[in-house]
């Protein structure tokens, strides 16, 4: 019997292999393969382990273009960082789309993370004000990180702020984050400095809205990814109900962004707020930014196709590498 081989790449492998740039590109051109209806990605299964305080997600995608299959295993215990453990485990499989043959299993964490921020990457592209230079990222810890690495990549960020309930893990980010970025970032100590923000994201746990709508300005642009429940949200209703509102996929916010079911189960709009899909705006089928004075926003739930762009790049770096180490089935 013939023995398949796979590769397998650690947490550490994927950030040496997929730069943010990558990723954004990647990301992007998966988005418009959604919005228009290249890719089969059916609804992610939701395991709820309430005793536990967890969720399980388990999310499967396929793109034709690729000619390729993957599948997630996110493990998300929100106790975890109490017992000094990080808050989500995750694997990614990439498999061929034409033998259906594994190619690779590799860290979902890290991945991720790279994904998601290459989201907000993609969405501040088109729809942050082409002069934005400073930056607020709501979330110290790898989400976060990514966030703003993805603003930096799309816009020429001057400064930025960070704000977290652990001023310790907050002051880590900004000494971190600001090395790596060459910009000084700075540990939020009110929300009044959200008065010089142009672009904000936010990428935490939070059930209810991390900050209060009267401290954003016109003009700014806002990415929303830490909440994925229904009965969680990260934004204020008033700044969601008067913001152009961009979604990664109409389906999966619908069903899952707390963010959009709250106000909807308010009345305070209905489905047809959201403006578009941030493939339709790529594709230049709805307008971007239509003036300096509009607040956009930017819901994303997570799409399996970001996972599968991105592991597709670390794949076949890896190849390119010989990074990694191989697995006989």
């Amino acid at each position: 019997m013939r023995k398949e081989k796979i590769i397998f790449l650690s947490a550490e492998d994927i950030r040496n292999l997929v730069s943010m740039k990558e990723a954004i590109d990647a990301v992007e051109s998966a988005f418009l393969q959604l919005s228009y209806g290249k890719a089969v990605v059916p609804m992610r299964t939701t395991i709820n382990i309430q005793e536990k305080d967890a969720t399980s997600l388990i999310m499967p995608a396929y793109l034709p273009e690729e000619n390729q299959i993957s599948l997630k295993l996110i493990n998300l215990y929100n106790q975890n960082p109490e017992k000094g453990l990080p808050l989500a485990y995750s694997l990614v499989i990439l498999a061929d789309g034409e033998t259906g043959k594994p190619l690779a299993v590799m860290d979902g964490g890290s991945l991720t993370a790279i994904r998601t921020g290459a989201a907000s990457g993609v969405a501040t592209k088109y729809l942050a004000r082409e002069d934005s230079s400073v930056a607020a990222v709501f979330g110290a810890g790898v989400q976060g990180r990514t966030q703003l690495e993805a603003l930096c990549n799309v816009r020429d960020i001057k400064k930025a702020y960070v704000f977290d309930i652990s001023k310790e893990k907050a002051k880590n980010f900004a000494e971190e984050m600001g090395k790596k970025l060459s910009i000084p970032v700075y540990v939020a100590d009110s929300y009044s400095v959200l008065q010089e923000v142009d672009i904000l994201s936010t990428a935490t746990t939070s059930k209810e809205p991390v900050f209060s709508p009267e401290f954003i300005r016109p003009g700014t642009h806002i990415n929303a990814v830490g909440s994925y429940k229904p009965s969680g949200r990260e934004i204020p209703e008033e700044i969601v109900s008067k913001a152009k509102l961009v979604v990664d996929h109409r389906e999966s916010c619908l069903e899952e962004a707390g963010d959009i079911l709250i106000p909807i189960k308010k009345g305070l709009f209905d489905e047809s707020h959201i403006f578009a899909e941030i493939g339709e705006i790529i594709a230049r089928e709805k307008p971007a930014r239509e003036n300096r004075e509009e607040i956009t926003f930017f819901k994303s739930v997570g799409n399996a196709v970001q996972d599968l762009v991105t592991a597709k790049i670390a794949y076949e770096k890896a190849l390119r590498t010989s990074t990694g180490f191989t697995i006989t089935l």
